[in-house]
């Protein structure tokens, strides 16, 4: 074996193989830069109507161009309770089919064309300052890349031809047989179990089959157990997840098992079918002439070599593809109740309860910004519906003769509740931030951060006034009748103006600030009349100097909450 013609191959592929992935990667996160509303749209009209959730499957994978992504991305909306089983198990399947799209975009003879794809676009990423033209270029970027490491590997992989023995040692893999078959596939699910993507597996077995090292057949049983290695990914992002997040990655696996299963006892018969779509001859190779220039002795030599070709190989290795996973899709498909119900026996649920976190948020999701965004605006969205709760039970509570000390308690509990979302949400975002994530996702995120802390300090503050109250009665104190009247009535106002200020947060209303200003002023002004009244009885009347302190530092701490609440209104409208 020629040292040279090894280095030669040995470099190529690898070369290849990372300009393959690095372009993958580009790719899908440019189109998820650019589809981010429309895969959170997508994602959000996912109902329990399988067929639905199998569209949903094969769109949000055809964006994305990574069943891994999609899986992993929904055995974490399953964990953290978003989605359920069975809207999971019918994006799975739609996945399936979405991934086929990888093979027919490698079918595309523009191969040639991915070095000056690369290089033209490279310069838009890098010197645009527009961001969505920035990621329109990252992404097509990416699609030069795969294409030119494509091309590298196919002309490492027809090295092979003048090595006779790496050839032979191919051989072995022939999937004449069914016992062939099933090696050949199994040597499909490790390739993809190691490099961690079926798509690059994919441009390998093609690079392979269109230089002539393998057979059609080889190369189609290849592909059948990349289906299996590509449920890896799913497995590994389960441990340690939800019993039904578990069951979701299960299914996957059982899902492409039996899949490979079926296909392989007629894979025969399905081989010529395939053959026979495509037009026959997949394997009858076709010599091309080229012309090369060597150099000898520092003189330019031209010289005719010729290649040998497989035209219809990549046409026919997506066809076996896409085929496969839409009939398998079509199989399962009214089948989707009962694998439920399989999964629920095969993975019982657990004795305890399943919620190591008081948010839904979950860290595989935050590999995917655009969708991350989303949950944790969700997640913002309920802290403001527990402020506006917690300040109606406050009011409740100031006003009783004897106070609900259980309902103290929740209210107590809710502000500790508040403390910790805060943190699980904060670290959630970093975390999001801390990736690939496109600039519009990058300002949403610093907002959210934003009117995360405001919540949390309204919290704080409502959970002090209630402490202020309870200190009064501990020491036999009250506010009297037409105080307590007062700061009831300011406490409505200001429950009024956090509501609309949730509302334009849920709406993504950025005109709010406007709008809530005449109430915001009213709030303030209200503040310094009841503090001037306060002041004045002061001086004409004899009042206790426990309800004057704990009078004070109510007005000071509802007044605190109004500006706090007035920073969310800020954050809502686009101010960081």
């Amino acid at each position: 074996m020629d040292a040279e013609s090894l280095t030669k191959l040995i470099f190529g592929l690898v070369g290849g193989l990372g300009l393959f992935l690095i372009g993958m990667k580009h790719m899908s996160e440019g189109i998820q830069a650019i589809a981010g509303q429309s895969l959170r749209r997508i994602i959000g009209a996912v109902t329990n109507n399988r067929i639905l959730a199998t569209i949903c499957g094969v769109v949000v994978t055809g964006l994305v161009q990574s069943s891994s992504i999609t899986t992993v991305m929904v055995v974490g909306f399953v964990n953290s309770g978003v989605m359920t089983l069975t809207q999971a198990v019918g994006i799975i399947l739609g996945a399936n089919i979405g991934t086929t799209i990888t093979g027919w975009f490698l079918a595309l003879k523009i191969g040639k064309y991915g070095l000056p794809l690369m290089g033209f676009f490279a310069f838009g990423y890098l010197f645009v300052k527009k961001e969505r033209i920035r990621y329109f270029a990252m992404a097509l970027m990416g699609v030069g890349m795969i294409f030119f490491g494509l091309e590298l590997m196919k002309d490492s992989c027809a090295i092979i031809k003048k090595m006779p023995d790496f050839e032979a040692w191919f051989h072995q893999f022939d999937a004449h047989t069914y016992v062939g078959v099933l090696k050949c596939a199994l040597v499909g699910c490790i390739m993809t179990t190691l490099v961690q993507s079926s798509s690059a597996t994919l441009g390998i077995t093609i690079s392979l089959a269109s230089a002539g090292i393998i057979p059609f057949e080889t190369a189609a049983a290849l592909v059948l157990g990349e289906n299996v290695g590509t449920t890896i990914t799913a497995f590994f992002a389960s441990i340690g997840a939800t019993t039904n997040a578990r069951r979701a990655a299960y299914f996957h696996i059982i899902f492409n098992l039996i899949g490979v299963f079926w296909i392989t006892l007629i894979f025969g018969w399905y081989i010529e079918m395939i053959q026979w779509l495509v037009g026959g001859g997949v394997n009858e190779a076709v010599d091309v002439v080229k012309e090369v220039v060597d150099k000898v002795n520092g003189e330019e030599i031209k010289r005719s070599i010729t290649e040998t070709t497989l035209p219809k190989m990549t046409v026919a290795i997506a066809t076996t593809h896409t085929i496969f996973n839409v009939v398998n899709t079509l199989i399962f498909l009214p089948l989707v109740p009962m694998m439920v119900r399989l999964l629920e026996r095969i993975v019982p649920a657990r004795d305890y309860k399943e919620k190591p976190k008081l948010t839904d948020l979950d860290f595989l999701v935050a590999r995917t910004p655009s969708l991350a965004i989303e949950q944790s605006r969700l997640e913002i969205e309920k802290m403001g519906d527990s402020c506006e709760k917690m300040l109606d039970w406050l009011n409740e509570i100031i006003n009783q003769d004897e106070p609900d000390t259980a309902l103290a308690d929740k209210l107590i509990r809710r502000e500790q509740v508040l403390d910790t979302m805060q943190d699980e949400i904060t670290e959630f975002i970093t975390e999001l931030l801390s990736g690939n994530a496109p600039l519009s996702v990058a300002d949403e995120a610093c907002r959210q951060l934003r009117m995360v802390d405001e919540y949390e300090s309204i919290s704080d503050y409502v959970a002090n006034l209630n402490k202020f109250d309870r200190k009064l009665r501990g020491s036999g104190e009250r506010f009297t009748k037409q105080q307590r009247e007062s700061l009831s009535h300011l406490n409505r106002q200001i429950a009024e103006y956090l509501k609309a200020i949730d509302v334009a947060l849920v709406k993504g209303d950025r005109n709010v600030l406007t709008q809530t200003t005449a109430l915001s002023d009213r709030i303030r002004k209200e503040v310094k009349n009841l503090r001037r009244i306060h002041l004045d009885n002061l001086l004409n009347n004899k009042m206790s100097p426990q309800i004057s302190v704990a009078y004070l530092a109510t007005l000071n701490a509802y007044s605190r909450v109004k500006d706090h609440t007035k920073n969310i209104a800020e954050a809502v409208c686009g101010e960081k």
